[in-house]
């Protein structure tokens, strides 16, 4: 899984990528929320842009991405994929995301693409 946030300019911010520098665990949208300033100001204005619906829930870290997006101050994300129920079951990213005041586009044209290198995992 990948993400890039990228500011309201069109300045990439940073990427991240799952399993990132060989943490197990790492999620795409952590590791590229890693690398940005909490105190940069284009985080407001920011879009992240995930191939998978970030996380609801984990059990690998206090946080799921979804919390880590609205606690960083993004208020918009873009993905091609839903989490599938094999990942997480229930799990609604996109739930938490509206909740907390972001708006979430999801762009179904590209979901195929973003389950092709993840089949494996999707059944």
């Amino acid at each position: 899984m990948g993400a890039v946030i990228v500011a309201a300019d069109g300045t990439e911010l940073a990427r991240g990528h799952s399993r990132e520098a060989g943490d197990p665990v790492a999620h795409a949208e952590e590791a590229a929320l890693a690398k940005v300033d909490p105190a940069d100001p284009r985080l407001a204005g920011a879009t992240v842009y995930s191939s998978l619906e970030p996380c609801a829930r984990r059990a690998s870290r206090p946080l799921p991405c979804a919390r880590l997006i609205l606690d960083a101050g993004v208020r918009r994300v873009v993905t091609a994929w839903r989490e599938p129920d094999t990942f997480v079951e229930g799990a609604d990213g996109t739930g938490l995301l509206t909740a907390g005041g972001a708006e979430v586009v999801l762009v179904p044209e590209f979901e195929a693409a973003a389950r092709e290198p993840n089949r494996h995992l999707s059944g």
